[in-house]
């Protein structure tokens, strides 16, 4: 096979202390296609490979100052050695065994007649052919990475500007609402409002993570309810959010979700201009599934009375509800409202940061 390699030459480094031998081995190589340096000293082999590039290190088992499995070691902390072939005259198994260990690709027992100089040269060939596919495949790893590493700089990016421009459309209604007189109108374009500034928060949670795949349920929702609390004036609006690590998709849901509910308790739950209290559960149930809950103190609520909005809210939440695979149950009395859901966590990952 070392014949494929016609009219490339390769450097091979042949560390032996056996004159004879450096000169037979020498030879052969150099009638098929091989620069050979040949050195009898171990510590004379080291310097040279610091000073100069091979394709492939030979070295002899015994040799004085250093022998074979020593030399092996100190190869380990060199920056990208060559292949290295360990040459021995024993056939003892545990030689070979330690060769390997120590870091040789390969090995070849060799004998005073020459006949083991095509196993060398099948085993050069070989070792130079193996350290060419494991660099190509480390440049290839490395290019994965640089492109996976630009496309996550990339996405981070579009997250931002994103959640720029979702927070400015957010200013925008914001701006709007407060020049409408209409209650009616005045309180859509705020449901609007919340909606926006619910997706926005994950695009701005994603810009920060180091996996676009995920998002800690604790930095997302917390910091929603907190705006959601600033621009209710009148209620108390608390959270209580587990770190859960949850799919991208999922948290948006919840983030939609949360916001439809906690508008809706602020709109209906007490008497107009009267100040109450809304809370935001998110936790994990004894069966792994997690549980959402909004609650408040209110007024309570039936559901044979009549609708009080148009009901977008209520589709909305339903409609996220089953993006998530979540039951949705409704508990009402005159102590107040509480609304329960519980989904299962699906996530390749660990779940819970």
């Amino acid at each position: 096979m070392i014949d494929s390699y016609a009219g490339q030459v390769r450097r091979v480094l042949f560390i032996d202390d056996d004159e004879g031998l450096r000169r037979l081995v020498t030879k052969d190589l150099q009638r098929h296609h091989c620069e050979v340096i040949a050195v009898g000293d171990a510590l004379e082999g080291m310097r040279l490979i610091k000073e100069q590039a091979f394709d492939v290190i030979v070295l002899d088992h015994i040799m004085p100052n250093q022998d074979g499995i020593a030399t092996l070691e100190v190869l380990k902390d060199f920056a990208d050695p060559p292949p290295a072939i360990y040459l021995t005259g024993s056939d003892e198994a545990r030689i070979a065994v330690a060769a390997l260990k120590a870091g040789a690709v390969d090995y070849v027992i060799k004998d005073v007649g020459g006949n083991f100089l095509p196993l060398l040269r099948r085993a050069i060939d070989l070792a130079i052919q193996q350290s060419a596919f494991r660099r190509a495949h480390e440049a290839a790893q490395q290019a994965v990475r640089e492109a996976r590493d630009r496309a996550e700089a990339l996405l981070s990016e579009v997250n931002h500007r994103v959640a720029n421009s979702l927070q400015l459309v957010s200013s925008l209604v914001r701006l709007q609402a407060s020049g409408v007189a209409d209650p009616a109108a005045h309180h859509v374009l705020q449901e609007t409002e919340h909606r926006i500034l619910a997706i926005a928060q994950v695009h701005k949670r994603l810009y920060s993570s180091g996996d676009v795949r995920f998002v800690d349920a604790a930095d997302y929702l917390g910091p929603l309810v907190e705006e959601l609390a600033a621009s209710l004036e009148t209620q108390s609006v608390t959270s209580s959010i587990m770190p859960i690590r949850l799919p991208t998709d999922m948290a948006i849901s919840l983030g939609v979700i949360v916001s439809e509910l906690v508008t809706n308790a602020a709109k209906y739950a007490y008497p107009q201009g009267e100040a109450g209290a809304i809370r935001v559960t998110l936790d994990r149930m004894a069966d792994e599934a997690l549980r959402l809950v909004v609650e408040d103190e209110g007024v309570g609520y039936s559901p044979d009375a009549p609708a009080r909005g148009s009901g977008m809210g209520t589709r909305i939440v339903r409609t996220m509800a089953g993006s998530i695979e979540a039951t949705i149950d409704i508990a009402s009395s005159e102590a107040g409202t509480k609304v329960q859901l519980i989904f299962p966590l699906e996530s390749p990952g660990p779940s819970e940061i």
